[in-house]
């Protein structure tokens, strides 16, 4: 394993799969022999020579390995679901602003995910149990396409037992099986009971998930400092030269893509 600190964020550094494991149809987590200091919610770059690079969000908090969660939907993250155990590939970072859990000392903590969103949010929770004294409660809300598309599944019993978990599916398939509800999952935070009281949010997933779910949380109380969104967009240079990630005047890349929702007052996730 690759022992230091990046020295320098930019500079592309070797690295090897010491693990794969398929998540779902099109979506696969990967495990790196490299390490280095990172705030839940900050992505890198992972390139491979002769194919290209492509912003990846970090999805653990071990201090030991560096964790990525991958959806296939291009060239190089097609090219790295072929990839197994021993394979090279390059890592730069880490970029961005991740959420601030240092700050938020204290407070419980709600946690909705949807979809490949869940993935950064992972971070989170790997974090807080490295740190368990820290916080209170935590609330899990995590929803997806349908039983198949569930990720993290090897976590689930554990998190199950550690937290209070709320799980839900957009549809289930004829004949499938299914322990937890078939509803969208802002359905399941318009149904809980949960105040405002020393609580902190973070939200991850599809633009309009975020937005209903923001919506019903401000109806329950919540304040705009409270709620936390990661406003991903095309990363493509990670340095704030390349424009394609900007939110009005704010690069997602180096402003983001973790955002406190007063710092985005005005803007709608489209």
């Amino acid at each position: 394993m690759q022992e230091a600190v990046l020295e320098n964020k930019y500079v592309p550094k070797p690295a090897k799969i010491k693990e794969y494991h398929r998540e779902s149809p099109d979506n696969f987590s990967i495990t790196l022999d490299i390490k280095f200091k990172h705030d839940p919610g900050q992505f890198v770059q992972i390139s491979i020579p002769g194919i290209g690079e492509s912003p990846i969000s970090i999805c653990s908090y071990s201090g030991e390995n560096l964790r990525l969660n991958i959806r296939e939907v291009g060239n190089v993250t097609k090219a790295l679901g072929k990839m197994k155990k021993g394979d090279p590939v390059f890592i730069r970072g880490p970029y961005g602003r991740g959420y601030p859990m240092q700050l938020l000392k204290g407070n419980d903590v709600v946690i909705i995910g949807g979809g490949c969103g869940v993935a950064p949010l992972r971070g989170i929770i790997e974090y807080i149990e490295h740190h368990r004294q820290d916080y209170g409660k935590v609330y899990l809300f995590l929803g997806f396409r349908s039983p198949d598309d569930i990720l993290f599944k090897r976590e689930m019993d554990h998190w199950k037992i550690k937290y209070n978990l709320n799980l839900s599916v957009d549809q289930l398939p004829p004949g499938t099986c299914f322990d937890g509800k078939v509803e969208f999952i802002t359905k399941l935070v318009e149904a809980t009971q949960l105040t405002n009281q020393n609580k902190v949010v973070f939200l991850c997933g599809p633009p309009k998930m975020m937005d209903i779910a923001s919506g019903i949380l401000m109806k329950k109380g919540f304040h705009e400092d409270q709620i936390f969104v990661s406003a991903e967009r095309l990363m493509y240079c990670a340095e704030g030269i390349c424009c394609h990630c900007m939110i009005h005047e704010k690069f997602c890349c180096k402003d983001g893509p973790v955002f406190r929702y007063d710092e985005l007052k005005g803007y709608k996730n489209d």
